[in-house]
């Protein structure tokens, strides 16, 4: 059994993917337009709008959609993790997500982490970054 986060970004979709395949490299499997579905309960004027689409940003399948297209995304009370093998992979992915978005909390060292931060994107999603690049003082 597997959990895959499904976002719904309410007419943005398409904009989503593309965004973070040019910030944080993700890479598209699937994108399928309401249109492209007969039958399918496309809301009024979004045929060409994302009906459903499947991407991954490392070895993580997310899976997402322009749902009502009502072009307000909501995400609340949740974040999606990545655990950075490098403190410099943290700091890049930080900052893509920075890009238009909100610092929530500044990646920074920590107790429990070489890098810990949390940023909103230009959508809403919240993002948590997290190293745990061990260093050794000789």
């Amino acid at each position: 059994m597997r959990i895959e986060p499904y976002l719904y970004f309410n007419g943005r979709c398409e904009e989503a993917v593309e965004f973070y395949r040019r910030s944080v490299g993700a890479t598209l499997n699937v994108l399928t337009r309401f249109k492209d579905v007969p039958g399918s309960p496309a809301p009024v004027g979004a045929e060409n709008k994302v009906l459903h689409a499947d991407f991954k940003i490392g070895d993580t399948t997310i899976l997402a959609s322009d749902g009502e297209c009502d072009g307000k995304p909501n995400f609340q009370g949740f974040s999606l993790a990545i655990t950075a093998g490098k403190d410099a992979e943290a700091d890049r992915l930080f900052e893509a997500f920075c890009d238009g978005g909100r610092i929530q909390v500044p990646l920074t060292a920590t107790p429990f982490a070489s890098r810990f931060g949390m940023v909103a994107d230009r959508f809403g999603v919240l993002w948590t970054i997290v190293a745990y690049e061990q260093t050794t003082n000789v």
